[in-house]
């Protein structure tokens, strides 16, 4: 078989790995396992992954999110419908060690390609399934959306800007994208025991556990004290003072919630006074009097600018820093620095930008090797990976299991 482009490249590297994923939660865990240095082989339909027409905004025409998600891999389109596309399919199975999948309960076994059916031909596949609400439980044949599990996970209760207001998602797809994560996490541990006894095992995780995973200082709470908590703003449910304070001009985040840092804060915005408020004594008593303390704390910060504020407190040792909007924080100069701002080339869109792998390895690093791909771009390389001739693949292409396209 010929060498893989990330060979060499991870801590991963090596691992095979075929997404048979769409728009989110599945891309993520591609993405991460990618990243790390295995080989993805993402397989399309012949429409293309639904992130492809997620437009505006798009780069050179090719859609921007579909971008995102998708470089690092190497890409084939299948139309699964054919049962020779199926067969494709398994060939690419066989020595994999592992799949990726986000399809609605039961589709992978109506195309012959269920866990059962595969570990039959793979025993040592590592199967890893991300969907709404996990494969057992009452809701396991449900479809499940971001929205819809941020809902039921009590996220949204959480989120917000406090109580009587309208329930309020987080502004990322936190469920999609902690699932990918949580996927590739599990895969990870399933083939550190793989490379010690050669089995593989389903991997099982869903949006609503991913949600649920966020929940964990409320759930706290709640199993302490029998009352579910409702909606700060960005104020912290246990700890004060930690939130954003308005600013000269704009918003600072400030984490003075222990007491030496209380103490310190205090001394950068002169206010010795509060030291001896009653109601600010303590961390319960903040917590107790947290409007107030909002109120006194904002009168104080209104003053200085948001960077005379993160100079005086910096140099204190009170931690804190600027609410950024997302331009802003691609040109943080940390972001910079810790290559969470990458580029890639794609021969229609140009010069892509990217968000960067967020692990950093000192002896094995990630890298951003490939742009996403065009659909079914990789066909003939990947399939010739795999013994086809170029006659067959001719032959796959003309009967339609086989599709590609160039934009």
């Amino acid at each position: 078989m010929a060498e893989r482009i990330s060979a060499g490249r991870g801590p991963l590297a090596g691992m095979k790995v075929i997404e048979l994923a769409h728009i989110m939660a599945g891309p993520v865990c591609g993405l991460m396992l990618a990243d790390m240095g295995a080989d993805v082989i993402k397989v399309e339909k012949p429409d293309g992954d639904d992130t492809r027409r997620f437009l505006p905004p798009a780069i050179g025409g090719v859609s921007a999110a579909y971008l995102m998600m998708n470089r690092n891999k190497r890409g084939i389109a299948l139309n699964l419908k054919d049962p020779k596309a199926v067969e494709v399919l398994k060939t690419l199975l066989r020595d994999a060690d592992v799949v990726i999948e986000n399809y609605r309960m039961g589709t992978m076994e109506k195309l012959g390609l269920g866990y059962e059916t595969l570990r039959e031909i793979n025993p040592g596949l590592i199967y890893c399934e991300i969907s709404g609400f996990g494969r057992t439980g009452p809701y396991a044949n449900r479809g499940g959306f971001d929205l819809i599990a941020q809902g039921m996970s009590g996220l949204m209760s959480i989120t917000g800007e406090g109580p009587g207001r309208p329930p309020v998602k987080s502004g990322a797809p936190v469920s999609d994208i902690t699932a990918g994560i949580l996927g590739a996490l599990g895969v990870a541990a399933a083939y550190a025991r793989k490379l010690v006894t050669g089995e593989g095992q389903r991997v099982d995780t869903s949006l609503f556990e991913a949600a649920i995973s966020h929940t964990y200082w409320q759930s706290a709470i709640t199993f302490a004290t029998g009352s579910a908590p409702g909606p700060m703003g960005s104020a912290h449910p246990l700890n004060a003072p930690y939130q954003a304070f308005r600013t000269a001009d704009g918003w600072l985040n400030v984490g003075a919630a222990n007491q030496k840092n209380w103490e310190r804060m205090l001394s950068v915005i002169e206010a010795p006074e509060l030291a001896t408020d009653d109601r600010f004594a303590s961390n319960s008593a903040r917590m107790g009097n947290l409007q107030a303390l909002t109120e006194v704390l904002n009168a104080r910060f209104c003053l200085r600018s948001t960077g005379e504020w993160m100079t005086l407190l910096e140099a204190a040792g009170v931690p804190a820093g600027p609410v950024l909007d997302i331009a802003e924080m691609h040109r943080d100069e940390q972001a910079i620095a810790r290559e969470m701002v990458v580029e890639t080339e794609h021969p229609t869109a140009g010069t892509v930008k990217a968000i960067g792998l967020p692990i950093k390895f000192s002896e094995t690093p990630g890298a951003i090797v490939r742009p996403a791909p065009m659909l079914g771009e990789h066909n003939r390389e990947v399939l010739s990976d795999y013994g086809y001739s170029s006659e067959s693949i001719d032959d796959l292409c003309a009967s339609g299991a086989l599709v590609s396209r160039t934009d």
